[in-house]
């Protein structure tokens, strides 16, 4: 009698070791790809961080270097000493900070009422953000020019900060999110007797915390970043923002020659406030992003 087994064919063992090593094979080229993008991404930020320790003869010589022969802090000492960086920086600072606080604030709340307030004419408004958005920012600076001349803050902080304190995208994006919030949460706040600012105060706005956190690295990064507007709304240059002043610096306004370690060292100081909100805020994020899935 014959006996029945349940090993698998000779034939199928070398198709099973041909599937593995095209899977190692297809996994290491994919990592090689990402590697070498990664380190194409990088490169320029190595070549700024290099130049900003070199000479100016170094810096001139050798651009593409990344390795500065001699290493010196000649060009930060120069940025804190030779320039009005240190009054940019405080610039930046205070309109950033403002305009981040005002855009989570007021982006919240017109969200909120699109999301949940029944009103005429709501979807129309809804419309006109989202046409907003499509709308390239340098058709709008001789308009808003115009505008800040006509309601006299031109030339000022308020000139700076007020136009910045809402924007079409996040409002869109806290709209969308409010929306994905079951409204059975609201009703046991209002059958409570809560107002309808109480309810999204202190319920609905504490569960969007990972739309907070988006909205509020694009936020800071926007307006930290922010050139276009700084330039048709100020021209003292106790007003300048960092953009402003380094666009400045670039234009050769301390003199003649490449000055490679002085822009480029302004611009690594300049970058480091952004990288931090974006790295302590993104761990926040993702935890949070990954709790709301868990829950669901």
């Amino acid at each position: 009698m014959a006996v029945l087994t349940d090993r698998p064919p000779v034939a199928a063992k070398p198709a099973r070791r041909r599937r593995a090593r095209r899977s190692l094979v297809s996994r290491v080229l994919g990592y090689a790809t990402l590697i070498f993008f990664g380190l194409v991404f990088l490169y320029p930020f190595v070549i700024q961080l290099g130049n900003s320790f070199k000479t100016e003869p170094d810096a001139a010589a050798n651009p593409l270097s990344p390795i500065p022969d001699p290493l010196t802090l000649a060009g930060f000492e120069r940025i804190f000493a030779g320039t009005n960086f240190p009054l940019w920086l405080g610039n930046s600072l205070l309109v950033t900070v403002l305009v981040t606080v005002g855009r989570v604030f007021f982006d919240s709340l017109a969200g909120y009422a699109l999301a949940r307030l029944r009103f005429r004419g709501r979807s129309w408004l809804f419309a006109m953000v989202v046409a907003v958005m499509a709308v390239p920012p340098v058709v709008l600076l001789i308009p808003k020019f115009l505008v800040l001349n006509q309601l006299g803050i031109y030339n000022s902080y308020s000139g700076l900060i007020v136009p910045l304190l809402a924007d079409a995208a996040g409002v869109f994006i806290m709209k969308q999110f409010f929306e994905s919030i079951p409204v059975s949460v609201e009703e046991a706040a209002r059958i409570d007797g809560a107002s309808v600012f109480r309810t999204f105060w202190s319920v609905v706005l504490p569960m969007a915390k990972p739309a907070l956190i988006t909205l509020t690295i694009l936020s800071f990064q926007g307006s930290w970043n922010e050139f276009p507007h700084s330039l048709v709304a100020v021209q003292d240059p106790d007003l300048f923002t960092l953009p402003r002043g380094l666009a400045d610096l670039v234009s050769g306004s301390l003199g003649k020659g490449s000055q490679y370690p002085l822009k480029l060292g302004a611009a690594l100081l300049a970058t480091i406030p952004v990288a931090i909100i974006f790295v302590v805020f993104q761990r926040y994020f993702v935890r949070d992003a990954n709790d709301g899935s868990d829950k669901g």
